[in-house]
């Protein structure tokens, strides 16, 4: 009979205008930026706060780049280290490096000394761009150990013109003279009206080397290749229905694989502006939201918590606004409900990984996400065309499992990244005969929609039961003062583990909401075994530039 996933039965619950299948093309995600500032050279590509950058800008300054980066003899295939926040001088050095062949190493600008020399040592890379802010206040002399010959200082200022009024948020940043470094306004000016030798890239060819932890051991460099995002941008603006009058929100950080593809690799193929603030601030994206009638964005779950939580969510005018889309987490149904009574948009979901170039599945626009009976559990979405997903064993990986059964979500598709970077033991654990097993848990239903239940390492053992975290802090978020919620599994001399909550409450309600109150709401709500039997409140879960939430940091905290 075949297999059930090889059927694809999914594919029966895609809207009619929804492809089956994407063509596959032979362009680059280097084609599609280049092909957009040539064809629409005016159009704009960037709004940074209040100012707008076009096209062909972006294309003359990342020309004027990449000539210097070619004077400075980086060579086909070198690895360059950006290590910025969400300002225009990122996606310059990203389309400058393609030019020249070069990869692009994004880092987390939040990482010190230790954490960039591992980054360095395994990458190789030959040349650090980072703010001057940054670099002023790091002990460069780390890099003496490493490869890199340049190191290059930005600062988040720069793309403003002199004498124009700098934005609230961007206050407190100063211009900081760093020995030693060059500077990336100096560069441009020295290299204005040059031009590059283009370098041949294929769709094979590795765009970025985006690091991601995985379930265990040190950071691995996911090698994401110019076909893999040019594929996954096409998946998006097919399942979005992104036109050429859509705007989006760069809400995710471009460091990471969301802001990668989500963000820049979009906007480069559908000729449309992304929203570029620095960093994330609720009222400030509410306000650019309104200023540039953004349409869209792809962002996590804590992103729309902390609009909704922010007062201006009231008076801002977001009727644009009209594709909201959460991924990098499970997503509460009970969020999703307070986001559209508050909003009157629907939070539609998508699901994927560095790995997977972002989107494997996704809630095509206008559908509306089933819950599992189960579980209650909102589903992830479908696999996005040319992916086939299934369900395996947890135990071996070995087995597969029939629709309604719970085991690790494993993908193949042109959007899997051939491998980690100078890692061959790695690739051959996490892809296997081409399939990624992605260290997931979920399942999937007879009409092919997709559930995650949690990560395998995040599984809670409570007296022999399993308890997967999201199942609990789906029923926290139906507490109407539950702000933020995140669940553990911590020591218990009884029962092994047991469940704890770490819960942020609404402003307003702190005092008035006791732990008993909050565990007696939960054991109402499921299971004996499953309902917290420990909460402590904190101000805020602790999560990542990325907005998912730090359970590790929880599971260590005394």
């Amino acid at each position: 009979m075949g297999s059930i996933y090889e059927k694809k039965p999914w594919l029966d619950s895609y809207p009619d205008w929804f492809s089956h299948t994407l063509e596959l093309t032979t362009a680059t995600a280097r084609d599609d930026f280049i092909g957009t500032a040539n064809s629409r050279p005016d159009a704009p590509a960037i709004y940074y706060f209040d100012h707008v950058i076009s096209y062909g800008e972006v294309n003359r300054l990342s020309d004027f780049l990449a000539a210097a980066f070619q004077d400075f003899g980086l060579e086909i295939g070198d690895r360059i280290i950006l290590h910025l926040q969400n300002i225009p001088q990122f996606l310059i050095a990203v389309y400058a490096a393609w030019k020249v062949g070069l990869i692009v190493v994004p880092l987390n600008p939040m990482y010190k000394e230790h954490e960039l020399s591992y980054f360095f040592h395994d990458s190789g890379a030959r040349l650090f761009i980072t703010h001057d802010e940054i670099a002023g206040s790091l002990d460069l002399s780390f890099l003496e150990q490493t490869k890199v010959r340049q190191v290059i200082t930005t600062s988040a200022l720069d793309p403003f013109p002199t004498g124009t009024i700098v934005t609230e948020s961007l206050k407190g940043v100063k211009p900081v003279e760093v020995q030693g470094c060059l500077k990336f306004c100096d560069i441009l000016k020295k290299y204005q009206g040059k031009a590059p030798q283009y370098s041949e890239v294929s769709p094979d060819t590795v765009a970025y080397l985006t690091y991601t932890s995985g379930t265990t051991g040190q950071p691995k460099g996911a090698m994401n290749t110019h076909g893999n995002i040019a594929f996954n941008a096409r998946a998006y603006r097919e399942a979005m229905r992104i036109g050429p009058d859509d705007v989006v929100l760069g809400v995710a950080p471009l460091f990471h694989v969301t802001g990668e593809v989500a963000h820049s690799a979009i906007a480069a193929l559908a000729g449309i502006p992304v929203v570029l603030f620095y960093r994330f601030e609720p009222g400030e994206a509410l306000r650019l939201i309104e200023r540039w009638k953004v349409t869209m964005t792809v962002a996590a779950i804590t992103v729309y918590i902390a609009m909704m939580n922010h007062p201006d969510i009231k008076t801002r005018r977001l009727e644009s606004f009209v594709k909201a889309y959460s991924g990098g987490a499970p997503v509460s149904k009970a969020l999703v409900d307070q986001f559209e009574c508050l909003t009157g948009l629907r939070l539609h979901n998508v699901y994927g990984m560095t790995e997977t170039n972002s989107p494997s599945h996704i809630v095509p626009l206008g559908l509306q996400a089933p819950v599992d009976a189960e579980t209650g559990a909102l589903s992830v979405g479908l696999p996005v065309p040319n992916c086939v997903s299934k369900i395996m064993d947890l135990e071996e990986g070995t087995r597969e499992l029939p629709p309604g059964e719970v085991g690790e979500i494993v993908n193949r598709g042109p959007m899997i990244v051939p491998g980690y970077w100078n890692k061959p033991e790695e690739t051959a654990h996490a892809i296997r005969e081409g399939w990624l097993f992605t260290g997931d848990v979920g399942k999937m239903d007879e009409q092919g929609w997709f559930y995650l239940v949690d990560r395998k390492k995040d599984l809670i053992i409570a007296s022999g039961y399993k308890v997967w975290p999201r199942d609990v802090e789906d029923v926290l978020y139906q507490h109407p003062s539950v702000r933020e919620a995140a669940v553990v599994g911590v020591p218990d001399s009884y029962r092994g583990e047991t469940v704890k909550a770490f819960v942020a409450l609404k402003e307003g309600s702190e005092g008035t909401v006791t732990a008993d109150e909050i565990i007696s709401f939960c054991k109402s709500r499921m299971a004996a075994y499953k309902y917290p039997r420990q909460v402590e409140f904190v101000p805020a879960i602790p999560k990542t530039l990325t907005g998912k939430f730090l359970r590790k940091d929880l599971r260590e905290k005394k």
